[in-house]
């Protein structure tokens, strides 16, 4: 063979490998991940693993944009539109209804896999959770319609509370239909409420030196996905005000926090993953019923007990799904 000929073969294979791994690039699907927060490692990972079950895994035959708030709701609406502009193929929402806000009133086209704490169809996101309709599906985990049953377990818990407060972030547009719902519950167990918001590290602090200074007897953390990025300062601040309080899920309870009732927030971000798949092969969001919980875990740690000089009821301990010593 000439060295002409040579040259012009491999120059043509070349090109023609460097065209399928253009081909390829084009093919894999690109997902873009929307979180209210920080990147919250644990349930990124249980994601990938629910997306993993479908086939897809991260840098093989699947792409991931990640776009985080840090807290900074305001923040979601310019991040949202980015990844429309990066024209992803699905969009997933982490951090409960204000990014799943902006994803959706940034694109009525691509499709969006939600996983939140409120009601979806109250909160106008799906027609219904049999049958969404839209471009929008995915996992509630009714954090906010369990307020009510913390506040019983607090009670329960701390019965000698007349006064316990709630925190709410005023920057969740969920705040106010919170303070509604525990507002009813403390009317009808008779003790007084106290409202306490923040939306800011230095206002979190600020909210327990008010809480003290009222000697209010116990805390209701609200369901927001700020307060779970900052779940070291909060608990870090109960423990130092010897303030009992209950937390919507086991995180805070690991990480050092009293008590919680909720659903497992991994569960449903591996529910949300398994929907991305299933939609990157075909599936239509509006045909794919919004999936709700089946269990509640009550974690309780016994260690935060003890500190606080609390006796946990017979009654709550034998409901416990784990007990952390």
């Amino acid at each position: 063979m000439r060295r002409r000929d040579f040259t012009i073969l491999l120059a043509g294979a070349m090109g023609g490998s460097a065209s399928a791994l253009r081909a390829q690039q084009k093919t894999m699907p690109v997902i873009g991940l929307l979180g209210s927060t920080s990147h919250g490692a644990p349930f990124v990972a249980a994601f990938l693993e629910g997306l993993a079950e479908t086939g897809y895994v991260e840098g093989q035959n699947a792409a991931i944009e990640y776009r985080w708030a840090e807290g900074r709701y305001d923040r979601l609406p310019a991040l949202a539109a980015e990844l429309v502009k990066r024209r992803v193929d699905v969009i997933v929402t982490q951090g409960g209804i204000p990014a799943t806000r902006a994803a959706k009133s940034a694109t009525s086209t691509i499709p969006i896999v939600f996983a939140v704490g409120t009601d979806p169809v109250g909160d106008g996101l799906v027609a219904s959770l049999a049958r969404p309709g839209g471009n929008l599906t995915g996992v509630t985990f009714m954090m906010t319609e369990l307020m009510p049953k913390r506040l019983e377990l607090l009670s329960e818990l701390v019965p000698e509370a007349g006064m316990i407060a709630l925190l709410v972030n005023p920057n969740n547009e969920d705040a106010e239909r919170t303070m509604r719902d525990v507002q009813e519950a403390a009317r009808v167990k008779g003790v007084q409420l106290l409202i306490l918001k923040a939306g800011t590290e230095s206002e979190i602090d600020a909210a327990f030196a008010y809480f003290v200074q009222l000697h209010a007897g116990a805390l209701l953390v609200g369901h927001d996905p700020f307060f779970f990025s900052r779940r070291e300062q909060l608990v870090a601040l109960a423990s130092r005000n010897a303030v009992p309080a209950i937390y919507e899920n086991r995180g805070y309870v690991v990480a050092g926090g009293l008590i919680s009732y909720g659903t497992s927030l991994a569960a449903a971000n591996r529910l949300a993953g398994i929907y991305v798949g299933k939609i990157l092969k075909g599936a239509k969001p509006a045909d794919l019923p919004v999936q709700q919980p089946t269990r509640f875990e009550l974690v309780i740690n016994f260690k935060t007990a003890k500190a606080l000089g609390l006796t946990v009821p017979p009654s709550i301990l034998a409901r416990a799904d784990e007990v952390i010593e």
